[in-house]
């Protein structure tokens, strides 16, 4: 909204009004007022959920420090939505086409979430939304998100630029725009990852195959992200700060392949438009640090499902925009890791009680993070016991964000490494 206004005064010649032009400008002023929205209004929300009595039912599991939780308000989440949108509305420019599927998304998983946390907390019934409900909200959102990248004229992208030297000159080359479902392979260099290889068996049909494989791998990428960071979602202020950190990296990528210098030095894709995710990349980091005044340890409100399921969505959407999804395994490795703690867990008891007739256990309890909470030899057959004494929970969290500062470095740096 913002942006067009100035554009308008800046051709009335108004003083000032050219800064809005800058992408940096904006980006900043998106991550300023996300703060300040996050932390003014978080006040009042987490007052407001109180009054309505909104607090989180907790179950004793035997963790440390558990139960003073009991009570805490939740859909917190709400914060977060808030923060980004505001910014993003009033600083991006709402006619792109990646802002727009972004604000789909941000709207889209949180309000699946609320229902969620509504149904849990107001209507108490602890199941909330059914797991399948949930997955088919997060297949609708891919398939939106799928058919829009394949559909629409302005998603398109020029592949691998590169700096060519010609005696003293060195120019940048680059293919005619083109719609592409190409991708970055982490470590390798020039070679770029084609959906197309996968269907070569099919040449009369390749272009639709093509495309609709990628479909299928936007709607897995968008449900095992958010499902993740729903996992992750345990301790005060590890699903935020992660988010945030994560967030970093990928206004950090989306920058890079925005830019046409950057992008041929960095021998990757250049993406026209996407330099617009920048400033929704300062909303979204600066409404997780903002939400943080109030998440962090002791936690004074919960996001809840509201929150997780909108921060995984975002970031899993947010990489499929740029082409750079299969560095989520890297970059998100700590949702990554929580969400395969859960299914190894499962899986060997499943296996152990048909074999044996008792389940038995790899983790003491998980998601991971639980894992470090509960004491060892407590009487749980769990194949990895240590350690044997709890670890506070604010230690938890803080050494995950450090694992996920090297993770987000490491995706980086990847594509020099390449």
């Amino acid at each position: 909204m913002l942006y067009d206004l100035f554009q308008y005064l800046n051709q009335l010649n108004f003083p000032g009004a050219g800064l809005f032009h800058y992408v940096s400008f904006r980006s900043a002023s998106a991550l300023v007022l996300s703060l300040l929205l996050s932390t003014i209004t978080g006040k009042r929300i987490i007052t407001a959920l109180q009054r309505q009595q909104i607090g989180e039912t907790i179950r004793d599991l035997g963790l440390e420090g558990q139960m003073q939780k009991k009570g805490t308000p939740t859909m917190g989440g709400l914060i977060i939505i808030i923060a980004i949108l505001v910014p993003v509305l009033l600083l991006a420019r709402l006619n792109n086409i990646y802002i727009m599927l972004m604000l789909i998304t941000t709207l889209w998983l949180g309000t699946i979430g609320f229902i969620d946390d509504f149904i849990k907390v107001i209507q108490k019934n602890k199941e909330g939304l059914s797991g399948k409900l949930k997955i088919v909200g997060q297949v609708g959102l891919g398939l939106i998100v799928g058919l829009t990248i394949y559909l629409s004229p302005h998603a398109v992208m020029h592949e691998n630029v590169e700096r060519v030297k010609e005696g003293e000159k060195t120019e940048i080359v680059y293919t005619p725009a083109v719609k592409s479902t190409q991708t970055t392979i982490p470590f390798l260099k020039n070679n770029n990852l084609d959906y197309r290889s996968f269907v070569s068996f099919m040449p009369s049909h390749r272009t639709a195959a093509t495309w609709i494989l990628f479909v299928l791998i936007t709607i897995f990428i968008v449900t095992a992200v958010s499902n993740g960071a729903n996992l992750t979602d345990g301790l005060d202020g590890l699903a935020a700060g992660s988010s945030a950190i994560i967030g970093v990296a990928l206004g950090i990528l989306a920058y890079v392949s925005s830019h046409l210098g950057f992008a041929a030095y960095l021998n990757i894709m250049y993406i026209p438009g996407c330099e617009e995710l920048a400033v929704f990349a300062c909303a979204f980091i600066g409404a997780c640090i903002g939400f943080l005044w109030y998440n962090a340890f002791p936690a004074q409100v919960f996001m809840g499902d509201t929150g997780s399921l909108t921060l995984g969505g975002i970031i899993a959407v947010f990489a499929i925009i740029i082409h750079k999804e299969l560095l989520l395994p890297i970059l998100c490795g700590v949702f990554f890791v929580e969400s395969l703690s859960v299914m190894a867990q499962v899986s060997y008891f499943k296996w152990t009680k048909k074999k044996y007739g008792v389940g038995k256990r790899i983790f003491k309890m998980t998601p991971l993070h639980h894992h470090f909470q509960k004491p060892g030899h407590a009487g749980i057959d769990a194949l990895i016991q240590k350690p044997f004494v709890p670890i506070p929970e604010s230690k938890i969290v803080v050494r995950f964000w450090l694992i996920g500062i090297i993770l987000a470095v490491l995706a980086i740096a990847t594509l020099k490494m390449r």
